[in-house]
């Protein structure tokens, strides 16, 4: 039996469930979860890590990509628009390290940094890179973007926010031409004044937009300034800055393109508790390794939402494992080559004849129904 996949599979399912360490409650492992993934037991926190640190981020960093492309086969993006932002998750870690904050009225923590893009209409991320506290987010960025277009290619516009406003990924971006991008800019004197001597064109009552050339200090790449202005009169108006390489009409990038960027802080909210909430060890061969499988969790996840019918597609993360994929009535027996597996009192947020004979409708789709993980067997389930 080849162990290592099947140890990094119970990692899959851990994530997939949204409980961490799984091995800990020996009820489930009583209940066969070590059988669901092929073994005859749970494997133990030193395993996992010892199996994970074998491999470097290089190597989890592929299997992203990899797994970016399946998803792209499968639809699972769609549109050129694409946020990017840092997710920072707190650490437990006992190492001496940088302390950030997650929000500037926050105390400072020991954190782990990640950074996600992701399609804007489908809500779902094309890819995921890690790094310490140490590592720059202009840096960083430039790793991901990176990764990024190995899977969805180029002529996309990324939607970002004030912490990617830096002259090095703005002038790197521009130079490049790979994508375009829309950042707001920090709020300083110089981009204040700048904003507040424009000529506005008022697009509806409340709402205008100008826009100017803008450098930064000592450079001699210049970008195109784009602002837009709130409130009825003087004493009311408030201005905001963005800075973009794209040549799409004002109006459109930023009463349209930049709402967008909120379908990634979404995702954190939706799938935080699939593994990208907390985390322990500072490894990041070890850290890199569980984000990457917890991704593959989250994009099975997907194609499973898919199946649900339209009211239960809303259920966040930790809600679709409680009721969906955890905690039901049911037994599961061996019928010469085919585990069946019996649901009682079955869900109505399923199609039950999807999954009734499912041997015989993967091979009608010409997909072999045996399971390697599973020395082979087919699987079919019963409604009663």
């Amino acid at each position: 039996m080849d162990f290592e996949p099947r140890m990094a599979l119970q990692l899959v399912n851990e994530s997939a469930l949204c409980i961490n360490r799984i091995r800990k409650k020996n009820s489930l492992g009583h209940q066969g979860f070590q059988l669901v993934n092929g073994m005859g037991r749970l494997v133990t926190d030193e395993q996992v890590h010892s199996l994970l640190n074998g491999h470097t981020m290089e190597q989890a960093q592929d299997l992203l990509v990899n797994l970016g492309h399946q998803r792209q086969l499968s639809g699972h993006y769609a549109g050129d628009i694409i946020a990017i932002d840092p997710h920072r998750m707190i650490s437990t870690s006992r190492r001496v390290m940088a302390k950030k904050k997650k929000v500037p009225d926050a105390p400072s923590e020991k954190m782990l940094q990640t950074f996600f893009s992701l399609c804007t209409q489908t809500g779902q991320p094309v890819m995921a890179t890690m790094a310490s506290t140490g590592m720059p987010t202009t840096r960083a960025t430039k790793n991901l973007l990176g990764a990024t277009e190995k899977i969805i290619g180029t002529n996309s516009l990324l939607i970002a926010d004030k912490e990617h406003f830096t002259r090095e990924l703005l002038e790197g971006i521009k130079k490049h031409g790979h994508y375009d991008i829309l950042v707001p800019a920090l709020n300083t004197q110089r981009i204040k004044d700048l904003a507040e001597n424009l000529v506005y064109q008022p697009l509806w009552a409340g709402y205008a937009v100008a826009e100017t050339r803008f450098s930064f200090k000592g450079s001699g790449e210049s970008f195109r300034l784009i602002a837009q202005r709130t409130g009825e009169t003087g004493s009311q108006y408030a201005y905001r800055a963005f800075i973009t390489t794209s040549q799409k009409p004002a109006r459109e990038l930023l009463s349209k393109d930049y709402d967008r960027r909120w379908g990634i802080e979404e995702f954190f909210r939706f799938e935080n508790e699939m593994g990208i909430k907390r985390v322990s060890t500072h490894n990041l061969n070890i850290r890199y390794g569980k984000l990457a499988l917890a991704m593959m969790a989250q994009a099975a996840n997907y194609q499973l939402r898919k199946k649900l019918k339209t009211t239960y597609r809303s259920w966040d993360a930790k809600h679709l494992a409680r009721e969906v994929l955890a905690w039901a009535d049911g037994d599961v027996r061996v019928k010469d080559d085919t585990i069946i597996v019996t649901f009682y009192h079955p869900p109505n947020h399923i199609n039950h004849h999807e999954y009734m004979n499912l041997p015989k409708i993967l091979e009608a789709e010409n997909i072999n129904p045996k399971i390697p993980w599973l020395f082979d067997f087919k699987l079919d389930f019963r409604f009663k």
